[in-house]
């Protein structure tokens, strides 16, 4: 193990002592309740099983059967969970094969960013991480359940479904994915095309087009953003089956997994001799493993918030300077869009999950005594599945990428850390993500032009206000301002700049997506602008400074000028009404800093170490 990431395994231990213990005493306590269903009356468990066959309340009566939840985000709407329609008919069949039962325990909400971006749903969109965690949580609760399946895929699906899960850390899980869909229109394509509309070269037709050919079935949509992330840093964990992530929906090899994940949680139930419960698998060594295969891979900013609310759903306390210290000490080992213009699918059949795992663990990134849903360690991960003579079996996967441009090794990385920095400076911290950029550092100082709402830049843009070096700041759109929407709308005019010769950047504390790319974005600052943050008294003009190779981002105005400056507050009403807005005041004035995890579940940590 490369000493770095031990060391930061050890301080994250050591920071969380009291808190994973706390949690692994109430994760304790309520296993020595027993099978939960052994607890219910005689009219609970009869409301329980109501619905079920014959068969199926003769084995809920015995309490020697398992009884597997399955907690869903599918809907029909969402290409990357319209193939969830079929999965609890498979779960159902394949868990009753094997003697136990599985039920449809809830669904949760999956909101696309790729629908509401630049819209008023977005939002809600990081809220709704925690919706999905509460909802995860209700379907959990009726004490009827020895294991659940876990079916999710996108930005903050995943995250809430492993928050909520963890919440039951007690109960066995596994994650089912659905993986992504085949190759359409190239990213880099795609890029191009947005950015000519963004010029006025091409019309909406020609934009429409595009993104249809891009976005063009079932599956997860094939860049690497937040979804694809979640999946690959879920099987960094080891909840996932080995290889499962990026099976394509609609193959018979993605049927056998789901079947397979189904029956391999039956086998993890306390029922047994072979417990294992999601809280005991999601520990320090885990969750350093997840941000390991993040950060070696350039995936999403995002989980610069989500992996921390997963950390502290099991009792961890992970902070930036964590992901930034292994960030330093794990290379880039993959050119997947926005970071190259490969796409998931090629990434695939470079080599994948496998040869990841391989190169990862075979120097010493990645921390192999751990429990996984398929037993101790990683080496399983190391194999890939096939269906030979239609049984579903692990072969031995390559020793070398099948391209080099897609997947490299680790002695020959794209770049030599993992592309993700912390800034800090009187603005605050931010994070910044440099493996989609140009060069390997960054260094810009030039004039502010304020935005207070991100549709504001669009008029500027279009007027040639922006044709200049200078850093864009979009503020007061933090967790507690507006919910913290992305801004991703904001890279094709920013791009075009670029493009044109100017020196450009963006610092908000709002979101970018995880399909960041070679704009340079200091993100999530926090303080935000609304709770008392500098940046809400940047005037346009002042010189701010971004340097990724020192991590300064300073305001440069004298202290005793910027003492004597109101801080602008702009009325926020419009944002906060509509579109179901107006639900989630309370849940926007409880939302913790965006180093935090910009989560309402938990209580503001008193000293963020």
């Amino acid at each position: 193990m490369k000493s770095q990431i031990q060391d930061v395994t050890n301080r994250i231990i050591e920071r969380s002592k009291a808190t994973r213990q706390a949690y692994l005493s109430k994760i304790d306590n309520a296993r020595k309740q027993g099978p939960h269903r052994g607890t219910l009356s005689c009219g609970n468990l009869a409301h329980g099983f109501a619905a079920c066959g014959v068969e199926g309340k003769k084995d809920l009566r015995s309490m020697t059967k398992a009884n597997v939840a399955i907690v869903s985000s599918y809907n029909d709407m969402l290409s990357a969970h319209q193939p969830y329609e079929t999965y609890p008919a498979l779960i159902k069949q394949a868990v009753a094969e094997v003697g136990s039962v599985a039920q449809f325990a809830g669904g949760v909400p999956a909101m696309c960013d790729g629908v509401t971006q630049g819209n008023a749903g977005m939002d809600l969109s990081l809220m709704s991480r925690d919706v999905i965690a509460m909802s995860t949580a209700i379907g959990l609760s009726h004490n009827m359940f020895d294991a659940s399946l876990a079916l999710g895929i996108c930005d903050k699906i995943v995250p809430g479904l492993l928050i909520g899960s963890l919440s039951f850390g007690h109960l066995p899980t596994v994650f089912v994915p659905a993986g992504p869909m085949p190759s359409g229109l190239p990213n880099k394509e795609k890029a191009r095309v947005r950015q000519e509309y963004a010029e006025g070269k091409v019309g909406r037709d020609a934009l429409l087009e595009a993104e249809s050919q891009s976005y063009h079935s079932a599956g997860t949509c094939t860049f690497y953003g937040t979804a694809n992330s979640n999946q690959l840093v879920v099987e960094m964990m080891g909840l996932h089956l080995p290889g499962s992530s990026f099976v394509n929906p609609g193959t018979p090899l993605r049927d056998a997994l789901t079947k397979a994940a189904a029956v391999q949680a039956t086998r993890l139930t306390d029922l047994g001799d072979n417990y294992t419960p999601i809280g005991h698998i999601v520990d320090a060594k885990s969750i350093v493993n997840g941000l390991v295969g993040l950060l070696a891979t350039g995936g999403s900013t995002n989980h610069t918030m989500h992996l921390i609310a997963v950390a502290r759903a099991a009792g961890y306390i992970v902070n930036w300077d964590d992901f930034s210290d292994l960030s330093d000490a794990v290379p880039l080992l993959t050119r997947i869009y926005p970071n190259g213009s490969a796409d998931i699918n090629h990434f695939v059949a470079a080599g994948g999950m496998s040869l990841l795992f391989k190169e990862l663990l075979d120097n010493g990134c990645l921390h192999n005594d751990v429990k996984t849903v398929c037993g101790d360690g990683l080496e399983r991960y190391m194999g890939e599945p096939k269906l030979i003579d239609g049984e579903l079996d692990w072969v031995q996967g390559i020793s070398k990428s099948l391209d080099s441009e897609v997947l490299s090794t680790y002695a020959a990385p794209f770049k030599p850390n993992g592309g993700l920095s912390v800034l800090s400076g009187n603005l605050g911290r931010a994070v910044i993500k440099t493996s989609a950029l140009p060069t390997p550092e960054c260094h810009i100082k030039a004039p502010a032009v304020v935005f207070e709402d991100q549709f504001e830049l669009d008029d500027a843009f279009n007027s040639g206000e922006l044709d200049k070096d200078c850093i864009v700041v979009v503020r007061f759109q933090g967790p507690s301002a507006i919910g913290m929407p992305e801004l991703h709308r904001l890279t094709p005019p920013l791009g075009v700049l670029q493009d044109k010769g100017f020196k450009v950047a963006l610092v908000t504390d709002g979101r970018m997506s995880g399909a960041s790319g070679k704009v340079p974005a200091a993100i999530h600052v926090a303080p935000e602008a609304y709770k008392g943050g500098l940046l809400a008294k940047v005037q346009q003009g002042d010189l701010i400074e971004l340097n990724t190779a020192t991590g300064e981002l300073v305001l440069h105005v004298p202290e005793d000028e910027l003492a004597q400056r109101e801080a602008v507050v702009p009325s926020l009403e419009k944002h906060e009404v509509g579109m179901g807005r107006e639900m989630f005041g309370n849940m926007r004035a409880s939302l913790t800093s965006a180093e935090e995890g910009a989560c309402a579940l938990f209580e503001p940590l008193e000293k963020s170490e």
